[in-house]
């Protein structure tokens, strides 16, 4: 399975915003986002003064395919199970990204980041209705329950992410009951309800090209 390996934090310099990919890190002064907003490489500072259509739309495919860490193929095929269900294909796009596993699990608070989210999927620390599932692309459904496994409940990556999740922080279509170390996926999301800064109807245009 290809994966990136490179510094998360270019992505973010490149996309000029946060996108949450080192956990705790993004929320302290020592995010380079907040010292250096500029896009790294030796032209990052240099002004430009117009960005292309094409140029605009690739950043924002480019934006949302990094916040929910896919890489290219990937970020396709999932546009393509988008495109052939009923609905604005922008919305379903989105709504698919948010049924995926290793996402639930980072919303849900047990992983600081979708990177170590996938990771501990795969390595085999979750069970999905009581079965085992190592699949970071799992898609959940509508009363899906998402729990530690047993052997898996003393892991400190865990247990310091949980900490910081807030109990009002939780979403909407998410539940959490942090004493079995447990969330339940209510629900499919609206896109409005959605955390998610960027516009997905630009990856339509692109990919309509």
């Amino acid at each position: 399975m290809a994966r990136y390996t490179d510094p998360s934090c270019r992505l973010c310099r490149r996309e000029r915003q946060k996108l949450f990919l080192k956990g705790t890190k993004c929320f302290t002064e020592k995010c380079p986002v907040e010292r250096r907003g500029f896009p790294p490489g030796q032209h990052g500072q240099s002004r430009r003064t117009k960005i292309s259509e094409y140029g605009v739309q690739l950043r924002e495919k480019q934006k949302i395919r990094r916040s929910y860490g896919l890489m290219e193929t990937q970020f396709r095929n999932t546009f393509a199970k988008a495109l052939k269900q009923p609905g604005r294909t922008g919305d379903t796009l989105v709504k698919l990204l948010e049924r995926r596993l290793d996402n639930v699990i980072y919303r849900l608070g047990f992983a600081p980041s979708r990177k170590a989210a996938r990771q501990l999927v795969v390595h085999g620390h979750f069970l999905v209705n009581r079965r085992h599932v190592d699949i970071p692309s799992y898609l959940l459904r509508a009363g899906d329950t998402v729990t530690v496994r047993e052997k898996s409940k003393q892991l400190e990556v865990i247990h310091a992410s949980m900490k910081r999740m807030k109990d009002n922080a939780m979403l909407p279509w998410l539940s959490l009951d942090k004493a079995v170390m447990a969330g339940t996926f209510l629900n499919i999301p609206e896109r409005a309800d959605i955390p998610l800064n960027a516009d997905e109807q630009l990856v339509v245009e692109l990919y309509s090209k």
